[in-house]
Order: structure tokens, then C-alpha cells, then sequence
């Protein structure tokens, strides 16, 4: 008999809609391949939803805050309740994108240069002062983007100085940390990886080509906005070298179950690492679903197998 599953879905952060299409579809998947399937939201009958089902294992489909901070794992690992996923350590390394840059640069990955902004930092020092010294030190286009959040809600190029304080007054809508980075020219990636305890599957990288330029909120999850193809049109080289990127990352940060690395190629065809996630979405325009249908693998097949290996290693 297959074992039970609690997908979480929802929660309250900005991306609820987008973690309840990820767990829908994941949900759906596993029912497909026959296990026996809980839908749960974040709310206050979680806990009594999680003790009814003693014995499944919890299969998180959060995005953003909650979702990817680690705080209900902690709660999960405290209850002793086992779960398809990242230590609660690697969340919240991974999900603040001014510290997870910072680690893997120190394992010798290329990283864009970047400043991280406390929102009182940038307000005593004055926004002025602040924009110039990026201006000079990056040149510009500048990428910002809240520090941490996902679905790229908050983020904007810049194309010019003027520009710059409204685009950080707009990620700051997001979080009170703010990323300033080099805008790097080349060919975006998402390179998917699936670790159980027999290791690491890193995925064909999706290249992303936006029609606006910008890889956004919009440009991710609305039809026809974005260009997707898998296996990536980049060199063998180029590949292979993204390929190894990502193992690293992953062994850097170390992540389980499904997770995903975004990088851009550039013109000299050397991968530089974007940012990380340990709950990628999972939804009809989501990239680490098209990596596994370019590799040959079942959604429900994979999940179930993530599935069995927690219960296989829990305790």
C-alpha cells in the first residue's frame, strides 16, 4: 500500500494563489499514481489536520514567508512529522537571496555584484546618496528585488538612476530587505535537481525567454508571455559547466527533495548563479515541471518516490 500524503497549500504570504495551484497540482498527481491524498491549507485546524492523519508524510507546496523560511518545518520536525523537503537551515539560507550569493560564491560560483539594503539603512543614509553610490559601483542596468520572496514579485530592471527609487520603494512592498545587482546580459536558466538519500538528479536546464525582456511576476504566469525551452539552447559546454553549477549549489546549500537554480549564461558562456529554492513552483508554467517532462519523468512518479524515501529514512 502507498503511503498517505498531506499536501500543504496556501498560507498567507503573496504567492498563496500560486502555492495553491503548485499543491493542486501535486496533489493530483500523486492521487493519479495512487496514493491517498489530504489537501490542507495554513490555518489554525492544521495541527488537528496532521494529527488525523498520523503516519502520512507532509508534502509542502508553500511559496514565500512560511512556506520557505523554514518556521513550520521546525514545527514539523518538533512534532516528529516527516516531510518531503529542505532542512529548515537551507530554507532559510536559500530563501534570503543577499546570504544564499554569499555562500555559494565562498564555494567559488560566479555571482552578479550585489548590495543588500536594510530598509532603515537606506532611510537614514538617505535614498539619494544610496542610488549614486549603485550607480557607480554597478553601472547600469541595475536588477532589484526584494531579498527574499519569490514568483519575482517586487522585482525591476533599471534602466536609469532616476528610476532607481521607485523601483526599490517597490520591492520594499515585499520586504524590508532589498537587493541591488549587476544586470547580467546572456541567456537565463532554471536548472531543476531532485536529491533523495541516493543522491542528486539535476534536471535539463529550462531556458527562460521572456517577451518583455524581464523574466516577472507576469511574465511567469501568464500564457504566451514567456518562451520556455527544454533542454536550454546553449552549448554542450555551456550545459555541462550550468550542470556542475548546480550540483554545487546543491551540496553547498544543501537541498533535498525538489529544488531549483537560476542562472544566466553569458556572453562568454560561463553560468552565474541568480538565486535558489527549496519549494520551486509546481504549476502549469512552472519550470521544474517542463524540466522533467524534457527528461523523460512523471510528475506523480517523482513525488511518489520522494514520498517513499522520507518514509523509508524517517527516524
Amino acid at each position: 500500500m502507498l503511503q498517505p500524503v498531506v499536501v500543504l497549500a496556501g498560507g498567507l504570504s503573496h504567492q498563496r494563489d500560486i502555492s495553491l495551484k503548485s499543491g493542486r497540482t501535486v496533489a493530483q498527481a500523486l492521487r493519479r499514481v495512487g496514493h491517498e491524498v489530504v489537501e490542507a491549507d495554513i490555518d489554525s485546524a492544521l495541527i488537528e489536520t496532521l494529527r488525523a492523519n498520523d503516519g502520512a508524510v507532509v508534502f509542502p507546496m508553500l511559496h514565500g514567508g512560511l512556506g520557505e523560511n523554514g518556521a513550520l518545518l521546525e514545527v514539523l520536525q518538533l512534532m516528529g512529522i516527516p516531510y518531503v523537503g529542505s532542512s529548515p537551515a537551507t530554507c532559510r539560507i536559500s530563501f534570503d537571496k543577499s546570504i544564499a550569493s554569499h555562500a555559494v560564491a565562498a564555494a567559488g560560483i560566479v555571482t552578479p555584484q550585489r548590495v543588500a539594503l536594510p530598509h532603515d539603512v537606506f532611510r537614514e543614509l538617505g535614498a539619494q546618496t544610496v542610488m549614486r553610490s549603485i550607480a557607480e559601483k554597478f553601472g547600469l542596468p541595475v536588477i532589484v528585488k526584494p531579498a527574499r520572496g519569490g514568483s519575482s514579485l517586487g522585482v525591476t530592471k533599471v534602466d536609469g538612476v532616476d528610476d532607481l527609487p521607485q523601483a526599490v520603494a517597490n520591492a520594499y512592498a515585499y520586504d524590508d530587505m532589498v537587493v541591488v545587482e549587476e544586470f547580467i546580459v546572456g541567456t537565463e536558466l532554471a536548472i531543476g535537481m531532485i536529491t533523495t538519500s541516493e543522491g542528486t538528479r539535476v534536471l535539463p536546464a529550462v531556458e527562460i525567454r521572456p517577451v518583455g525582456g524581464v523574466y516577472d511576476y507576469s511574465a511567469m504566469y501568464t500564457g504566451g508571455e514567456t518562451r520556455l525551452t527544454a533542454p536550454a539552447d546553449i552549448s554542450d559546454t555551456a550545459a555541462q559547466t550550468a550542470t556542475a553549477m548546480a550540483r554545487v549549489v546543491q551540496k553547498e546549500l544543501d537541498f533535498s527533495g525538489i529544488s531549483r537554480v537560476d542562472a544566466i549564461v553569458d556572453e562568454s558562456g560561463r553560468p552565474v548563479f541568480l538565486e535558489a529554492g527549496a519549494a520551486p513552483g509546481m504549476t502549469a508554467t512552472s519550470l521544474v515541471p517542463v524540466a522533467m517532462k524534457a527528461a523523460g519523468l512523471d510528475l506523480g512518479e517523482v513525488c511518489s518516490r520522494l514520498v517513499d524515501d522520507v518514509a523509508r529514512n524517517h527516524g
